[in-house]
């Protein structure tokens, strides 16, 4: 018997590359980050971002709001529209404006009551908060403001107070 130094054919050679098995999977090492895009803004910080929040509005009370109107026979009415207005769209970045406001309220008056609940509902939701008056708050003004001007009262308290409060929030003062 003769002894030779061939390999066997059931075992590989190195140089066999057909036989040969993949390298086994190695998962990534754990300090390294994958890359992510930043995430887009939300639209309400957007919206919010628009305007000047360090901007705040007058108190303005109610009594005194209600007197000017009764003096003026009603024209304070048309300032408290434009200034309320303006000074919302300043502080959120959204709304009509005082220029808008004060157009609609001669000429259409009637939706401004709508209009101005909603502007002031919509200060409170974009805080996350709910809001304590609405565009239906409008509908006391036109329900009942014929009857005595219960409903107008009823109106301005509410939307007025309900501003007046998310100012004092702020840290506004009065005055």
């Amino acid at each position: 018997m003769t002894e030779t130094n061939e390999p066997t054919p059931t075992e590989p050679t190195p140089t066999d590359s057909t036989d040969a098995a993949p390298p086994p999977f190695q998962a990534p090492a754990a300090d390294a980050t994958p890359e992510v895009a930043p995430a887009p803004a939300a639209p309400a910080a957007t919206a919010y971002a628009a305007g000047n929040p360090a901007a705040l509005g007058k108190i303005r009370g109610t009594g005194a709001c209600v007197l000017l109107t009764i003096v003026t026979l009603g024209f304070y009415t048309w300032y408290w529209y434009f200034k309320t207005s303006e000074e919302m769209k300043e502080h959120s970045g959204e709304g009509v404006g005082g220029g808008i406001a004060l157009v609609l309220a001669i000429f259409v008056g009637f939706v401004m009551p709508f209009v101005s609940s909603n502007e002031v509902g919509k200060l409170y939701q974009r805080r996350g908060q709910q809001a304590p008056v609405t565009a239906m708050t409008g509908l006391w003004f036109i329900l009942l403001g014929w009857f005595f001007l219960v409903g107008c009262l009823v109106w301005f308290v509410k939307t007025n107070g309900a501003l007046n409060e998310y100012w004092r929030s702020l840290g506004q003062t009065e005055g």
